[in-house]
């Protein structure tokens, strides 16, 4: 009797940084948040989440889920099996109006999963790692055309709400909607990637730990002890939308920024306004807050204008974003107050000199020339060496891409992308053995 036949994808998608935040759930089964937001959809080439998964009926032992891995209970997850559950219902749907498509809803399914960045530190991890999650069901079912990618977003958003952008690449909207059933409460497309070109980010990455407070928890916290957070909902959010909308389809830096930054302290001052307060932000966090305040104040007093923009998300990592034309500056700052970061530049933006200058081991860095006239050097000190773990260099990205699939159509892509072995075990555990 011959094997039985298994069927397979890969897909890789990328972290998404919000720049009007959300935070709360008017419905935590859902996952239907209390506000819009707005993100930006930064380059997988350098953070990203790859899934692979595989069906067949050999796999005996029913569905199985390894994370980095470790193997993880799918049965333990609403989240997950609401994923995996809705992505097979449209399947099912699909076998039962084309006789011709193969049987692969039933089969047992084997999940791997692999971050190349820190999971639970405020990096967005949930959010790549459950687009990826749909994107490669929905390239192993075939779901698309049938299922647009607004549609796709609605099933992500049920694993991380902030998944649902990084189905997207470019500037993603994730619309709260007002429907009961969440039907309304998908990603839309602001602009492309290519729209705002020169728009850079450097990410200061100040822990790489697991946060004290969840995301999850420290939202519905939020949400049933702030008066802030309700002001928030209701008075702040609707207009920094628009404001957001404008500065991006005008490729306006300098409004950009200001949104941004308002947006991302309004954010943090709810957590603050929360019972018991969220300290998502360290001394490290603020310290950045203070020179890139001090650094736009002083250019505002000389052109009109800002020139860097800072956010956080749940965590004190800073996300530093910057016209490409800036970023040298910006980097060289960073570098002078926060010495000794090992410095990331995968696309080689600022040159290969550069690339390489900026490795390993350093004494703090020279403050740039050509600061503004009033800029205050002593507007921080200089901190310890590795106060800032790491730097990260990037720009706007992509969506989801398909990396390898064998399915109901020939390969596609790179069978050596897939992260299991034809048994559909994880390949990092049989190289590991093998060690």
């Amino acid at each position: 009797m011959a094997d039985p036949k298994t069927y397979t994808a890969t897909c890789s998608a990328p972290v998404n940084i919000a720049v009007i935040k959300y935070w709360g759930k008017r419905d935590t089964s859902l996952i239907l948040p209390t506000n819009d937001s707005l993100s930006v959809t930064l380059d997988q080439d350098h953070l990203r989440s790859v899934t692979t998964a595989s069906a067949s009926a050999a796999f005996e032992a029913g569905d199985r889920l390894w994370l980095n891995g470790i193997e993880e209970q799918i049965k333990d997850s609403k989240r997950l099996l609401a994923c995996i559950q809705e992505c097979r219902k449209v399947r099912k749907s699909r076998e039962e109006a084309d006789a011709s498509l193969a049987k692969m809803s039933d089969l047992p399914l084997h999940i791997c999963s692999e971050n190349n960045f820190p999971t639970a530190a405020g990096l967005a991890s949930s959010a790549s790692g459950f687009a990826a999650l749909v994107a490669t069901l929905a390239s192993l079912y075939s779901l698309q055309p049938t299922l647009s990618t607004s549609d796709l977003s609605r099933i992500a958003r049920q694993g991380s709400g902030s998944a649902c952008r990084s189905l997207f690449g470019g500037f993603v909207a994730w619309q709260s909607g007002t429907s009961p059933d969440g039907s309304d409460s998908l990603a839309v497309e602001v602009a492309p990637k290519s729209h705002w070109p020169s728009l850079q980010a450097l990410i200061c990455v100040v822990s790489d730990a697991k946060k004290g407070t969840p995301s999850t928890a420290g939202m519905q916290q939020s949400v049933a002890t702030s008066p802030l957070l309700q002001h928030r909902i209701k008075n702040v959010v609707p207009g920094r939308m628009v404001e957001m909308g404008k500065a991006v389809q005008a490729k306006d830096f300098d409004l950009f920024a200001e949104v941004t930054m308002n947006d991302s302290n309004n954010f943090h001052a709810c957590a603050l306004d929360t019972s018991p307060p969220i300290f998502y932000m360290n001394d490290t966090s603020r310290a950045i807050v203070q020179l890139i305040e001090e650094y736009n104040r002083s250019s505002i007093e000389e052109t009109g204008k800002r020139r860097v923009a800072y956010t956080y998300d749940a965590g004190p990592n800073a996300v530093l974003y910057a016209e490409e034309k800036e970023v040298p500056t910006v980097l060289a700052l960073v570098r002078h107050y926060f010495p000794n970061a090992d410095f990331d530049d995968t696309f080689n933006l600022l040159g290969a000199g550069a690339n390489a200058s900026h490795r390993g081991a350093q004494a703090p860095a020279e403050l740039p020339s050509g600061l503004p006239k009033t800029f205050n050097k002593d507007i921080i000190q200089v901190h310890q060496p590795g106060s800032v773990r790491r730097l990260i260099h990037t720009r706007v990205g992509d969506g989801p891409r398909t990396l390898h699939k064998a399915a109901d159509a020939d390969n596609v892509g790179d069978e050596k992308e897939s992260l299991v072995g034809p048994d559909g075990l994880p390949l990092r555990l049989q190289r590991a053995k093998r060690v």
